[in-house]
């Protein structure tokens, strides 16, 4: 199998993203019944997705997950770019120009433990996090970690280190990035881009910077299909012109699927091994809150 991504006119090797998942295949559940909200409520949801890494495993303790809701509602968010949207709490830059009495972090009902970030991807999810906060704009998610963080590559398994023992990440969001089932009902999935996350150091240990990035379901759309065969070791680069670029590593059936995908047109680029052919489809159009499908690929040699 070939070690690099690659996709046309980008001329750098790009390894593929990763989310989370619950280790013992915990699965969204929606049959749980929605008691009613508090009138001075807000129900928030948080899951989790995968476009996968080329590890065996990557496992993360997650401890505890919480948002920070201004109660003042404010929406002046938007002057910042996707590329500082996460980082660590202790690296916390004082950018919010409000009163501290606006600002309130409320925590979220979770199953604390260990979670390997790699089996979810292609369309599948887990519920990470959820409940009741106060009403408001909610500005960010904290994640805090335990020490049992890990990964396993060719069968070998290594931990994995935050910086200088840090412990909590900070998620930033934009207050119209939310998902609203209702008003006062919101959902967001995050997505834990692995390549940007895990650095491996010049002495060959790993080191957890975390990046991590946010869609929606209703509000975005999605691509997915089938290549074949196997032995080809298929990648799926999908793309668009504005050098938005997302990944999957199809199942062994060959189905494969990926979300957060603005709308508009975007290009599905299959980086092929194994003395295969690559193949590229373009203009596959995307629309709000639906799946495109593209007709099943068969690779040649």
């Amino acid at each position: 199998m070939k070690n690099f991504l690659r996709k046309p006119g980008f001329g750098v090797a790009i390894a593929v993203i990763a989310a989370f998942s619950m280790m013992g295949a915990c699965k969204k559940d929606n049959s749980a019944s929605n008691p009613a909200i508090p009138a001075n409520k807000q129900k928030v949801s948080l899951y989790l997705s995968d476009d996968p890494g080329y590890f065996d495993k990557v496992f993360l303790d997650i401890r505890k997950v919480e948002v920070l809701v201004d109660t003042c509602g404010g929406t002046d968010d938007n002057g910042w770019n996707d590329k500082d949207r996460c980082w660590w709490d202790e690296d916390h830059r004082n950018d919010r120009n409000k009163p501290d009495t606006c600002q309130v972090w409320d925590s979220l009902g979770i199953n604390p433990g260990v979670y390997d970030l790699l089996p979810l991807r292609n369309g599948a999810d887990t519920l990470l996090a959820g409940g009741n906060v106060h009403k408001g704009t909610m500005e960010r998610i904290r994640i805090t970690i335990g020490d049992q963080n890990s990964l396993v590559k060719d069968g070998v398994t290594y931990p994995v280190k935050s910086i200088s023992g840090q412990s909590k990440i900070i998620v930033r969001v934009r207050h119209n990035e939310w998902d609203e089932l209702s008003t006062d009902n919101l959902q967001l999935w995050l997505d834990f881009d692995i390549q940007r996350s895990i650095i491996r150091t010049w002495n060959g240990k790993f080191i957890l910077r975390p990046y991590i990035n946010v869609f929606t379901i209703l509000k975005m759309g999605s691509i997915s299909g089938k290549v074949t065969p196997w032995d080809a070791y298929p990648v799926i680069s999908i793309y668009n012109n504005n050098n938005d670029t997302l990944y999957a590593l199809p199942w062994r059936s060959g189905e494969f699927k990926v979300r957060g995908l603005k709308v508009g047109d975007w290009n599905v680029f299959v980086n092929a091994s194994n003395g295969y052919q690559d193949t590229t489809i373009t203009g596959v159009k995307v629309e709000r809150g639906k799946d495109t499908k593209v007709a099943d690929i068969k690779l040649h040699k």
